[in-house]
């Protein structure tokens, strides 16, 4: 079965989730051919190993707490704080606390610069 995006001009639920960020799933919520937005969930104490993403992202923390690893500096991302990176930097994230966040990343790196 294919998976449901949220279509042009539909609004899309991106809030903090409260009581139900346990029993919530990541999933993505918009796709299109130049960018996806996703909705992390973490739960506290889960790991993403280092890891690098093709074109430009940015983490916004919609609830909780996460330290992000990046450039030889951890920094704590939490409720309404975002974070930007370049195509192709490395970045390995720990959630503090049960989290959700709101991934967006460009799915065409050559097309940044244009």
């Amino acid at each position: 079965m294919a998976l449901l995006h949220a279509q042009a001009g539909e609004v899309v639920d991106a809030g903090p989730l409260g009581d139900l960020l346990p029993e919530t799933k990541t999933c993505a919520l918009v796709k299109t051919q130049n960018f996806e937005v996703i909705r992390m969930v973490m739960l506290a104490g889960k790991e993403i190993a280092e890891h690098r993403a093709k074109g430009a992202i940015i983490v916004h923390c919609l609830e909780g707490s996460v330290l992000f690893n990046v450039a030889d500096k951890q920094v704590e991302l939490t409720a309404g704080k975002l974070i930007h990176l370049k195509a192709g930097e490395r970045h390995a994230l720990k959630a503090i606390s049960n989290s959700s966040l709101l991934l967006t990343m460009l799915l065409h790196p050559e097309s940044e610069n244009s």
